[in-house]
């Protein structure tokens, strides 16, 4: 099992978004300080090239990415100030997504300590998110015939209306989205498949709809390639999230998802997507357990 670290969180940033960020820093050093996994199993991944991130993004958006060209307006629907060390950033973790799709096909599984920028659209940015790394991987194993029919399943709790937006029109990916239906995005696309919760919903009812609807779509669609946005601001101390789920609920999501991937075959990349716990000891654990689960299955 490999996971992808990307050692540039020390860019300047508002002081209402270190608290989220430190979380990037403090997962790698606590799986490693238990011993779930060894130094050689994290790799810094390099830069993705921007011909790869053309092919899911327009022109004319990246253009403003690489040239800080962003409007007042548009950096405040993305969330971050506009500067060269978070598109180095942006790119790095893009490029760690595609990069564990190599190594999810060795071993079943590879996990990106970041990822999960699924409020990316094709030609703008939100919700913090400015490339939308899972769709670039996606079409980066489209493109190479690494895959011919590809599953996402995000499982964050605000709807992966940017990936969904991306993919509209392409059959060979199959978009499901288990998410707050009175959460942020307010205006919700449309995915392959959406599972709207109500606020308030606890964890049985949550494995409940997982337990139906994930083994009837892998069966239907029979993707060899699968992504997992696996979000944990789905539990119930989570200041935005709205759900009811306990941290043990939050791991048997994980472990579920691994279990029916792994006994289909399906190779998995794994990106972390959100967590606003206001402990962020919390948050760490939540993100660690998705780890600590992927190893047990996987190794």
């Amino acid at each position: 099992m490999k996971i992808f670290y990307h050692p540039i969180y020390a860019h300047p940033l508002p002081e209402n978004h270190r608290f989220p960020m430190a979380k990037y820093e403090l997962i790698p050093a606590q799986l490693l300080h238990e011993g779930t996994l060894e130094a050689n199993q994290i790799i810094a991944p390099g830069t993705c090239p921007d011909e790869w991130i053309t092919a899911v993004h327009t022109t004319e958006y990246l253009h403003k990415l690489n040239t800080f060209s962003l409007s007042a307006s548009e950096q405040r629907s993305i969330g971050f100030p506009q500067s060269a060390e978070l598109i180095q950033r942006e790119k790095m973790i893009t490029q760690g997504t595609v990069d564990a799709c190599h190594w999810a096909m060795k071993a079943g599984v590879s996990l990106n300590v970041a990822g999960g920028t699924h409020h990316a659209f094709a030609d703008r940015g939100e919700g913090f998110c400015l490339i939308n790394d899972m769709a670039v991987a996606a079409a980066y194993l489209l493109r190479e015939n690494l895959a011919g029919q590809i599953l996402i399943i995000d499982l964050d709790v605000h709807q992966g209306n940017g990936t969904a937006s991306i993919f509209r029109e392409e059959p060979r990916v199959f978009t499901l989205s288990m998410h707050g239906a009175h959460n942020y995005p307010f205006r919700k696309e449309i995915s392959d498949l959406d599972i709207p919760l109500k606020d308030g919903t606890t964890g049985e009812t949550y494995l409940s709809l997982l337990h139906q609807h994930l083994p009837e779509v892998l069966d239907r669609h029979q993707p060899d390639f699968a992504f997992y946005l696996s979000g944990v601001d789905v539990l119930a101390t989570d200041r935005f999230g709205k759900l009811k789920l306990s941290m043990e609920d939050c791991l048997e999501r994980d472990r579920y998802v691994f279990l029916q991937l792994q006994k289909r075959g399906i190779p998995v990349t794994v990106a972390m997507g959100g967590g606003y716990s206001p402990q962020l000891s919390t948050i760490v654990e939540a993100h660690c357990n998705t780890f600590r689960i992927a190893h047990d299955f996987y190794t």
